[in-house]
């Protein structure tokens, strides 16, 4: 008799094939097995799943179900905790199980026959073996043989006596990377098998991680224990750390937001750097928060999990308050930089209503620059905006340059003369004139980073930088200003080479946005400065303070990260409201002072972390078909089993429009689900699922492309 297998394929939730489907096996196959099965007239890769418990017999006919057509059993299977891991993922975050955990494998096992992909498991076999583990003497006390200071001394010494989890709170440069490479080192010296998971918020932070691991690590375990995991590797790539970190060879991942489903039998530590971090929520398909994930799974599988930030999540400061009062994570402090003399930066506020009336750059500002230049340091400029100029303009019928697309301005890109969305791709030459009225005289407002580094280089014109201290670079030279974003880093291998030139004494002014704003160890910098950053002061989103404090103190944390000469390192904000609380807070570096105010304003209102929020997204060819969706399953709400319990404990508001209303032709609205309770919100939300699928089916629903539920929203 052939066994009725239950198998995951990669399907969305909105689509009717959301479920396991049922295939024969000539051969009863245990549940983490990878297979590849039929699906229409396609073929694709599945994962064999755990029958549901209520479920003792299928009822399906054999004579109607289809074998599948070949089993990867040179893969081992995927164990009982990560499978646990999805389970748990779909069923919060509202997604189908196939669509998380297909997502969680690398490409290319979907794409590779079972002839190649034995090929490369044979190679992989060959090159993954561990090598011979180093005598721990020869291993140093910190990284380049720097001894722990009592501040990194007490926090391991915390880490190591209680269960956690743990948030790390320590100031810019104050070595909590140092701590990291501690604690890996410590676990895997004292468990031969364990490993250990280190994520980094966005790839262009991975590069500089995985140079020290491996400079640290490479001597001791080998080049093959450590490995990378993030959507910027090639599938090969991809494949290769994900079969080391599955086969347990590599002792240390690191990676981004998708490494926390990366599959590691011998599990027992988790790191999530900068975990105040937006990026650790995924924004497309399984809108699911990595950082939350990585608690949950190291409860899951009894592995240690730290937290570390300069400027926490407010959610996480607040589950670390102290256990008297309810928290859940152990705090762990080290407010000091590292060095005799080391200082955080003294932060300037500048008032721009006292300065020229469109004046870029404040004159004390630019002085200080030059002063910097002079000494042979460097300044880094940060404006959270790329391209040349957010909008052009005609004054005479005040003609923008509006996307046909989307509800968004094209951006200007001087350097190749085009007008660009940077939400749909669409891209045009920048017209000779006005296209509505025929004007020439179309114009820039406002400014990006390529238009400030073009007006900086014309401010500094006239400056001659001295000898630098490498000496290849002669005195009497032009200042050299170099700009990094996302324009500019396109091409393979060019943000390490422009990172290189900093680092080498190259570049005396970088002018970028937040890419270059956290995370990066810039020993010559000594001043920040911060061009415009009031947009977010006044912003609908509730976050919005909190992403902007966040930013500034880790750009702040660029400057004076060298001991030696951080005492004169400086931030410089210009801003309209230089009395802000949150400018007097960053003044004084004192997030502490912030997250209260913040925490209490969020209390006062019922917002997010006293209360939980999910919203329901709806896309369609017209604004009303989409909100008229949504409408009606918010009406539905009411035909629920237990609509009399639940309804009193979850609101309801209604649909609107979505800030960007519309991309790429497709019109999208949504609604807010709230509710004190996480529980009353997460049962509505599974039981509200029938609603949503039938209402697709009736008339309020033709026309609709697809809905989305995403819990724990980062933006409203």
């Amino acid at each position: 008799m052939p066994h009725q297998l239950q198998v995951l394929v990669h399907t969305p939730v909105h689509s009717q094939v959301a479920g396991p489907l049922t295939y024969l096996s000539d051969i009863a196959l245990p549940a983490g097995t990878l297979v590849r099965v039929p699906l229409g007239k396609r073929e694709l890769l599945g994962v064999v799943w755990d029958a549901p418990i209520n479920v003792a017999a299928s009822t399906l006919d054999p004579a109607k179900l289809r074998p599948i057509a070949d089993t990867l059993d040179a893969i081992a299977l995927l164990n009982p905790a990560w499978r646990q891991l999805v389970t748990f993922a779909a069923s919060y975050y509202q997604r189908a199980l196939g669509e998380v955990a297909l997502a969680a494998l690398p490409p290319q096992l979907r794409d590779l026959n079972t002839q190649q992909l034995t090929r490369r498991l044979k190679k992989h076999a060959q090159t993954a073996a561990p090598d011979q583990l180093n005598p721990a003497s020869e291993i140093p006390s910190g990284i380049d043989g720097v001894a722990l200071t009592p501040e990194q001394t007490q926090a391991i010494a915390q880490f190591d006596l209680k269960t956690g989890p743990f948030l790390l709170f320590g100031a810019t440069g104050s070595g909590k990377t140092e701590v990291y490479l501690h604690t890996v080192q410590q676990l895997l010296l004292n468990q031969p098998d364990a490993q250990a998971l280190v994520m980094v918020p966005e790839i262009n932070l991975t590069p500089q991680l995985e140079a020290r691991f491996r400079t640290r690590f490479g001597p001791i375990f080998g080049d093959n224990a450590v490995v990378s995991m993030h959507s910027g590797m090639t599938p090969a790539q991809r494949l290769k750390s994900w079969l080391g970190a599955h086969s347990g060879a590599a002792r240390i991942v690191l990676g981004t937001r998708m490494a926390v489903f990366a599959s590691m039998p011998n599990l027992k530590l988790i790191i999530v750097d900068e975990e105040h971090d937006p990026s650790y929520k995924q924004q497309e398909g399984a809108r699911y928060s990595a950082r939350d994930l990585a608690v949950y799974r190291g409860r899951l599988e009894g592995a240690k999990v730290m937290l570390g930030s300069a400027t926490p999540s407010l959610e996480s400061w607040h589950h670390s308050r102290p256990a008297i009062e309810g928290g859940r994570y152990v705090r762990l402090e080290m407010p000091s930089r590292i060095g005799p003399n080391a200082a955080l930066p003294l932060v300037r506020r500048v008032d721009m209503n006292h300065q020229p009336k469109k004046s870029v750059f404040a004159a004390p500002l630019l002085d200080a620059i030059i002063e910097r230049i002079g000494r042979g340091e460097q300044s880094m400029v940060f404006l959270n905006r790329r391209g040349y100029s957010p909008v052009l303009h005609c004054a005479d019928c005040d003609w923008k340059s509006e996307c046909p697309h989307c509800s968004a301005f094209r951006v200007f890109h001087k350097i190749d003369r085009t007008l660009r969305c940077h939400h749909c791709g669409f891209t045009e030459r920048v017209p000779r004139a006005c296209p509505t009225c025929g004007n020439p005289d179309i114009a820039p407002l406002g400014r990006g980073t390529e238009r400030l580094e073009e007006h900086l280089a014309e401010l500094l014109a006239g400056v001659r930088r001295p000898n630098s201290v490498c000496d290849q670079w002669p005195e009497g030279e032009p200042v050299r200003i170099a700009r990094i974003d996302a324009d500019t880093t396109k091409l393979k291998g060019e943000l390490e080479a422009q990172l290189a030139r900093v680092h080498s004494g190259e570049v005396d002014v970088l002018v970028g946005t937040q890419m270059i704003a956290k995370g990066h160890d810039f020993r010559r910098i000594t001043l920040v400065a911060a061009v415009n950053p009031d947009n977010a002061l006044f912003s609908s989103d509730f976050r919005a303070p909190e992403r902007l404090f966040s930013l500034l103190m880790q750009a702040a944390g660029r400057a004076g990260r060298d001991a030696d000469i951080s005492g004169q390192s400086e931030m410089w904000v210009q801003t309209f409201h230089p009395a802000h609380p949150l400018f007097e807070a960053l003044k004084r570096h004192d997030y502490p002072a912030f997250a209260a105010g913040q925490l209490q304003e969020r209390e006062q209102a019922a917002m997010p972390p006293f209360s939980f929020q999910a919203l329901v997204r709806a896309e369609a060819r017209t604004q009303e078909v989409a909100q008229a969706f949504l409408t009606a399953a918010s009406a539905a709400a009411v035909t629920l089993e237990d609509a009399e319990q639940l309804l009193p404990h979850i609101t309801l508001y209604p649909a609107v429009p979505m800030s960007m209303q519309r991309v790429a032709n497709v019109e999208r609205a949504q609604m807010l689900i709230e509710s004190p309770s996480r529980a009353a919100l997460q049962y509505f939300l599974t039981a509200w699922q029938s609603v949503l699928h039938t209402t697709r089916q009736q008339p309020e629903g033709k026309g609709l492309i697809r809905w989305a539920v995403d819990v724990d929203p980062l933006a409203i």
